[in-house]
């Protein structure tokens, strides 16, 4: 197989999902130190490990089981049984307002450990679906190098993702919004996004897409809520070959 025959199969080999027999002859490509398949391995390495770094991890609050655990009194302090029992009304009172207090803080913890978890799991379909992308062969991909670093996947019936690397977050009220140009058309929005702090940038736009008629793809800094259009120098442009 040729190099550009090859093309595309090198995010399947890092995941360990290449079938044969492309993964021999992707894995003969690279003992034969081949520049361009070699060039492709590294640049799978990387959106693979920016994909899966990206997924934020989701940690349930230590403090969470100790407060609940304490407020019914199942972790008693080591002089429990010194206490009087002129204390025990006092103490019972102070146990109900600690109680009650506990349990909103239990509460509020748990509802943010919920909405963590929440995001995690849209984070990991979104990547599922980026996977699933990358394997099919009606997967059209464009990349661009020059400053921020990536490429964009095209699929007819799933839509365009996405990964870009050396990006660094947009400035303060603004945000990046990506464009989807139809040929000879004006730039359609098709979402906004935000790169984390190490540059790195994953936006998927789910849908159908008629690739015979895009003719390319830009990013362009704008406003927090987005723009129609862009209103600045896009910094990133990724024609689609015909």
């Amino acid at each position: 197989m040729t190099c550009e025959e090859l093309r595309g199969c090198f995010e399947l080999h890092v995941m360990g999902a290449l079938s044969e027999p492309e993964r021999s002859e992707a894995e003969q490509h690279l003992r034969r130190n081949c520049p361009y398949c070699t060039r492709e391995m590294s640049r799978a390495l990387e959106t693979n490990a920016m994909m899966f770094a990206s997924v934020p991890e989701v940690l349930p609050p230590a403090r969470l089981r100790k407060r609940i655990m304490a407020s019914v009194g199942a972790q008693p302090s080591r002089g429990w049984l010194t206490w009087v029992p002129w204390a025990t009304s006092l103490a019972a009172a102070a146990g109900v307002v600690l109680l009650v207090t506990n349990v909103q803080t239990a509460r509020q913890d748990e509802q943010r450990a919920l909405a963590r978890a929440g995001q995690m799991e849209s984070r990991v379909a979104q990547m599922e679906a980026a996977v699933r992308m990358m394997t099919e062969p009606e997967t059209t991909q464009v990349t661009f190098g020059k400053g921020p670093q990536g490429r964009v996947l095209v699929n007819p019936k799933r839509g365009v993702l996405f990964l870009a690397s050396n990006l660094p977050p947009a400035p303060a009220g603004k945000i990046y919004e990506l464009w989807i140009i139809p040929k000879g058309g004006a730039p359609k929005p098709s979402g906004l996004f935000q790169s984390d702090a190490n540059g790195n940038a994953m936006h998927m736009v789910a849908g159908p897409v008629d690739v015979a008629a895009t003719g390319a793809f830009a990013v362009s800094v704008e406003p927090e809520a987005g723009s129609p259009a862009p209103t600045t120098t896009p910094i990133i442009v990724a024609p689609l070959a015909d």
